[in-house]
């Protein structure tokens, strides 16, 4: 956006109620301007085309036509930013989530229950405003590769690495926020299951990151799980941070790694934080790790990945072209924290190298 050019918002929500929550809370912004709202995706259409919005922020349940079916048509014919408001439903969370596969760069959960309109006017804007920077291609595919032609089956029962092996002797780190759900399922859903343990920071609200995690362990070789604090970090397993706790690793006696979770400030505005998790690698795990920084608005990240560089772990962040917003690892790069700067689809490529494990065929 130009400086001094308010961000112009479509409310589209089949429900009168929080189509007024979210325009009280945007409209508090002066940066931000609700420009007109929609109770259903026919209404909408025809105020895309009459107000020309900057960003849209979609219910995927609506009476005539669902969010998922209008996300579809609207980013064939008319692409813009899409935020994604859900009910904690698990049909809704998994809908919310397949949206972001479809093209909407974010996702937020609808007020009420345990996510507050406080916590709405804390996170909405900030999501507004990454979603404005956001990069949007006609297909939908938010400035990403295709993803693989063929994902990897999820394998049945994993061996347990306490019962069957010795500990892992390398970590790791993953840390992203606006478009990275898409960013870190193409990366793990090309990695072998023999790869070292994963420990993933993505920015996404309670309720989200569970179904986040089973989405993405259908999806790749290894294991995904959300973290529930205290797990052991095996060979062939990822991690997830769940939404609003932030995700640290401890070493543990006798070699390898395990979870803690905590609901410590927000670092960055965020939590959990990417810079928390990446401090606790380089601390604990140093040149034993790899960093990787993605797609997101802001900072948070870069200062953790520099601190795992430092402790001489090697660090990689996504280059300009394929983010969806350049704002985290444009951070990382210009600190000096990324010793390689790469394309989204040859990074999973570059961890195999560095823990000397074979890409699938």
């Amino acid at each position: 956006m130009s400086e001094g050019k308010k961000i112009r918002v479509l409310v589209v929500d089949d429900s009168a109620i929080v189509r007024k929550v979210l325009t009280e809370v945007l409209s508090q912004q002066p940066d931000i301007e609700v420009v007109g709202t929609a109770p259903d995706a026919f209404v909408a259409r025809d105020k895309i085309v009459s107000l020309r919005p900057d960003v849209l922020t979609l219910d995927v349940e609506m009476p005539r036509m669902d969010g998922l079916t209008f996300l579809e048509k609207l980013m064939k014919h008319y692409p813009l930013p899409v935020i994604v408001l859900s009910s904690l439903t698990q049909n809704s969370t998994r809908a919310a989530l397949e949206a972001l596969n479809r093209g909407a760069v974010d996702v937020l959960a609808k007020p009420g229950g345990p996510y507050s309109v406080a916590d709405l006017k804390d996170d909405l804007p900030q999501r507004v405003r990454a979603a404005a920077a956001a990069r949007i291609r006609r297909n939908g595919a938010a400035a990403a590769p295709p993803p693989p032609a063929a994902p990897a089956p999820a394998p049945a029962a994993r061996p347990r690495a306490e019962a069957d092996g010795p500990p892992p002797q390398q970590v790791i780190a993953i840390g992203a926020s606006t478009g990275g759900t898409v960013a870190i399922e193409r990366i793990l859903a090309a990695l072998p299951a023999e790869v070292p343990p994963i420990v993933i920071t993505q920015h996404i609200p309670p309720g989200f990151s569970r179904t986040f995690a089973q989405r993405l362990n259908t999806v790749c070789a290894l294991e995904v799980r959300e973290a529930e604090g205290g797990e052991r970090l095996e060979n062939g397993l990822a991690l997830v941070a769940p939404g609003n706790r932030h995700l640290e690793i401890e070493r543990i006696a006798g070699g390898g790694w395990r979870t803690r979770l905590h609901d410590g400030p927000k670092v960055c505005y965020q939590r959990p934080s990417v810079d928390v998790l990446f401090r606790s690698v380089a601390r604990e795990a140093g040149a034993h790790s790899i960093g990787v920084l993605l797609t997101g608005m802001g900072a948070d990240g870069a200062a953790g990945l520099l601190e795992m560089r430092r402790a001489g772990a090697p660090t990689i962040a996504q280059n300009e072209e394929t983010c969806v917003v350049f704002g985290m690892p444009r951070e990382a790069i210009r600190m000096g924290a990324a010793q390689q700067v790469l394309p989204l689809d040859e990074i999973a490529g570059a961890l195999a190298k560095r823990v000397r494990v074979p890409m699938p065929a």
